[in-house]
């Protein structure tokens, strides 16, 4: 069966930073319903549309096309006093954004001196990435993914 839209497709892959560093080794695979439905980055979508089962595909993604630049004006120096006691460096929050504005997960990338420095931008944020892909399963969606816009079942989405 070839990808075309309302197919589920499921992906072997690892990701690699242009150094060749792997960022994921993708020890699960990737699943996700073709055709528009923001599952998945949109250039590695139209990299697959029309292929079959078997076929690989390396695609690199600049970080507009990933996660985006790295936007040094969501990093924040801010109070300790702000947070719970037992907070850790690698420990993530979300902000939950004004009308209209998007909510925001915050990592603490430091803590020092009464100060916790918070970094708003995606880990990958800035940095290229490079897919390599091959397809392993592909079948048509059913009725019900198709109208809920996306997998259901296994890697799926549950009830």
């Amino acid at each position: 069966m070839e990808i075309v839209k309302n197919t589920v497709v499921t992906l072997d892959y690892t990701v690699r930073d242009p150094d060749g560093n792997v960022v994921d080794e993708g020890k699960q695979p990737l699943v996700y319903l073709h055709g528009g439905y923001d599952g998945i980055f949109l250039l590695i979508e139209e990299g697959l549309h029309g292929k079959k089962l078997g076929e690989k595909l390396e695609i690199k993604l600049q970080p507009d096309d990933a996660f985006g630049e790295y936007d040094e004006s969501l990093v924040m120096i801010e109070d300790a006093q702000l947070f719970p006691p037992d907070i850790e460096v690698g420990m993530a929050f979300e902000r939950v954004g004004e009308d209209g504005e998007e909510d925001l997960i915050f990592r603490i990338t430091d803590i020092e001196d009464g100060k916790v420095v918070v970094d708003g931008n995606h880990p990958l944020a800035g940095t290229a990435l490079v897919f390599s892909i091959t397809v392993a399963e592909v079948r048509q969606a059913t009725l019900e993914e198709i109208t809920h816009g996306h997998v259901h079942g296994p890697h799926g989405h549950h009830h």
